[in-house]
């Protein structure tokens, strides 16, 4: 019943900005805390950053003061802007949604980011 849809994800340029968008559906969003989850070939999944119902924030310490992450309860949309991307960001980035209600967590299909050098 939950969905949630990426988009956003390309190609850019070291220095350059990327904004993905994660779309949920099927879900009370209001209610959910939002989280942006990237991974790279070879690596770990890792959290890059997330936002609670009441708009709490929390960043990876490698994208502090570079991604912002922000919500949009009205159109159910989390949002990600990604500023003086690195060719480390290279990943591939998933949308996760975690219900305060239930607990119960969702990923997005994932959307690819590549920062050339």
């Amino acid at each position: 019943q939950v969905q949630l849809v990426e988009s956003g994800g390309g190609l850019v340029q070291a220095g350059g900005s990327l904004r993905l968008s994660c779309a949920a559906s099927g879900t009370i969003f209001s209610i959910n805390t939002m989280g942006w989850y990237r991974q790279a070939p070879g690596k770990q999944r890792e959290l890059v950053a997330s936002i609670t119902h009441d708009g709490s924030t929390d960043y990876a310490d490698s994208v502090k003061g570079r991604f912002t992450i922000s919500r949009d309860n009205a159109k159910k949309t989390v949002y990600l802007q990604m500023n003086s991307l690195e060719p480390e960001d290279t990943a591939v980035y998933y949308c996760n949604c975690r219900s305060v209600l239930t607990g119960k967590t969702y990923w997005g299909q994932g959307t690819q980011v590549t920062v050339s050098s």
